[in-house]
């Protein structure tokens, strides 16, 4: 018998939904869509990447092979001559003093919808990441993960405050503001790097009227459409940023009011303008501005939750979450408006608001977790995590209405999740196990050394940067290289093995589960792009904020205080996705180089030698 092939295939990617929180869920009833998504075909948990992030297991989707496939091996990487972190995603490149930079997507291999596009069939793609510059392909296209803000990075937020000496935070800028004695106050919106040294920026006047009722914030000029109440969000705001005579950047952004005494007014990083981004963001390039005459003014930030203004203490979970459901919202605006009009091929959509919430809210279901420090968690908070599952769930349930006997559904989940207590500082451990080297005069113990500018390159072996593993100071790549390329398969393995149960004496746990020279994990053209070792981390521990930014911390594990309590670059054996079909399928071993093949074969697009993956479908 023929097996079957499918008119349209239905991909819904929901970041981050752990197997064993799902599979609980529904044994409790609490995920109806699911479980007879289960019924009607068949569920598995789906094998990850090394490392199980987002940027990473996604372009394994996208082109059906390993991350020496496609070279994405982290959010960060580093520049091997100056050694300083840098977008691992994209990159922007100045052709020419004549002409504008261009951005670069740093993704490669030949992806599932260039594929089905090869075989005249089109594709819609909604927020994948790593599409950023996208594609271009018989299709539309809007970016997702990957997409920055106008200053070029992953998104930096804005506090104006009238509090005493106040600190930036993590991506972050920070402005001391008065307002006078009749309310007055001018903010300064930071925009795109000019080039030359200096920040372009926009003034904007505001009014701030105290009351018994509560406080708000209003624009003579009219930004805001109705006064700001504290406790609040703006709508997307439109600015524009003069570049010279007739040029001009524009970009959009929302407020959110703290409080009105103290004067605390928080803002989103500037995200594009969908009708005029600084760079193309969609595919066509007028995709964006379509779906925003269509549908409303949306995120175009490739992570847009504000995680950040909530570690920094800047907005509460409660302003938080609100975001986070405007973004869902956004996101099944176009997941409908698209499906409404999808007569064949590819449909895909991903919702990454489940991976954020639980980033932030998992320190809730863990009583004992370092981030509250020692004071019981606030109950209001302790359902947020499976909420957002339910929520999902019924997005399933919507995708229901577009689905008939011709139409494939695949749920796919890129990773799990679990704790994070514990912060292993990498470049901490190399320092005091001999490989890296620092100036004399410094010590971690001093304070924080970050961007690696204190390290004595000269007798330096090995360094980390980003959150995947560690590399090589080797000579001839590296700008100050001292290891011989014949030197480097030996210390691969060495410093592997000397990290391999790595353990918690403050805890009697093992915090490094497993430790690989590169090769044992990838193959393929952009192998030697990779971190020379890649660490698996035991569940409640991973490579710390400060490593990742090239830094040492005070000890080589600490514990995790912030409200970034949740995450998922650990050992991949602990934290697989999920996978579930409306077809029966094969669920053992089932992995996520096998989703493109699987999408090909029901479409009746016959598969080649560049996948590694194999058809699902029974």
């Amino acid at each position: 018998m023929a097996r079957k092939t499918y008119r349209k295939a239905v991909v819904i990617g929901l970041d981050g939904l752990d197997p064993a929180l799902t599979e609980g869920m529904m044994r409790a009833g609490e995920l109806p869509a699911l479980a007879a998504l289960r019924e009607a075909g068949g569920y598995a948990r789906l094998s990850t990447t090394l490392p199980a992030q987002t940027p990473v297991a996604w372009s394994t989707f996208a082109v059906g092979g390993n991350p020496g496939a496609h070279g994405i091996f982290d959010f960060l990487r580093r520049n091997p001559e100056t050694y300083l972190p840098e977008m691992g995603l994209y990159r922007h490149e100045e052709r020419s003093r004549l002409l504008p930079p261009k951005a670069v997507n740093l993704r490669g291999g030949r992806t599932v919808w260039d594929r089905l596009s090869g075989a005249g069939l089109p594709s819609v793609v909604l927020r994948h990441p790593c599409t950023y510059p996208p594609d271009s392909f018989k299709g539309r296209m809007l970016a997702g993960v990957g997409v920055p803000d106008v200053r070029g990075g992953f998104g930096s937020t804005s506090f104006y405050t009238a509090e005493a000496d106040p600190v930036a935070g993590e991506s972050e800028h920070v402005f001391p503001v008065e307002p006078d004695e009749k309310g007055r106050v001018t903010i300064h919106i930071l925009g795109p790097m000019s080039g030359k040294g200096d920040d372009l920026s926009l003034a904007l006047d505001m009014e701030v009227r105290r009351g018994p009722g509560g406080g708000e914030v209003a624009c003579p000029d009219g930004a805001f459409q109705t006064p700001l109440r504290e406790g609040s969000w703006t709508s997307w705001i439109p600015v524009r940023f003069k570049h010279g005579p007739l040029q001009s950047v524009r970009g959009q952004v929302r407020f959110f009011l703290v409080s009105t005494e103290p004067f605390r007014l928080f803002a989103t990083p500037v995200q594009f303008d969908p009708d005029a981004p600084l760079f193309p963001i969609s595919h066509p390039w007028d995709y964006a501005g379509e779906l925003r005459r269509g549908l409303g003014p949306y995120a175009t930030l490739g992570m847009a939750e504000e995680h950040n203004g909530v570690t920094n203490g800047r907005i509460d979970e409660g302003a938080f979450l609100d975001q986070c459901m405007d973004i869902m919202d956004e996101r099944r605006a176009m997941m409908h408006h698209e499906l409404a009009r999808l007569d064949q091929g590819l449909f895909y959509c991903l919702y990454d608001t489940p991976d954020r919430v639980q980033h932030i809210f998992w320190r809730f279901r863990e009583p004992s977790h370092p981030a509250h420090g020692g004071k019981p968690p606030d109950p209001e908070w302790t359902g947020v995590v499976e909420e957002y599952y339910r929520l999902c769930d019924d997005v399933v349930a919507e995708t229901q209405e577009y689905a008939d006997d011709e139409t494939l559904v695949m749920v796919a989940s890129d990773h799990g999740f679990c704790s994070f207590q514990r912060e292993l500082h990498l470049n901490t451990w190399l320092h005091r196990n001999g490989y890296l080297a620092l100036r004399e005069g410094a010590a971690p113990e001093d304070g924080p050394l970050d961007l690696l500018r204190y390290v004595d390159w000269s007798r330096t072996r090995a360094y980390a940067v980003g959150l995947a593993g560690l590399y090589l100071n080797l000579r001839d790549r590296e700008g100050e290289g001292i290891v011989e390329e014949a030197q480097a398969p030996g210390l691969r393995e060495e410093v592997a093995g000397r990290l391999r149960g790595l353990g918690d004496p403050e805890r009697d746990q093992v915090a490094v589960r497993d430790a690989f020279p590169r090769e044992q994990v990838y193959s393929g053209p952009y192998l030697e792009d990779a971190p020379d070792v890649l660490l698996a981390c035991a569940p409640g521990y991973r490579i710390s904020s400060a490593t990742a930014m090239g830094g040492l911390g005070p000890a080589v594990l600490t514990d995790n205080t912030r409200r970034w309590s949740g995450d998922h670059a650990v050992d991949p054996a602990a934290v697989p996705g999920i996978l579930f079909m409306n077809a029966p399928f094969r669920e053992s071993g089932a992995c996520l180089m096998d989703l493109a093949p699987t999408i090909l074969d029901a479409l009746g697009v016959p598969g080649d030698q560049g996948l590694e993956g194999r058809s699902l479908l029974s």
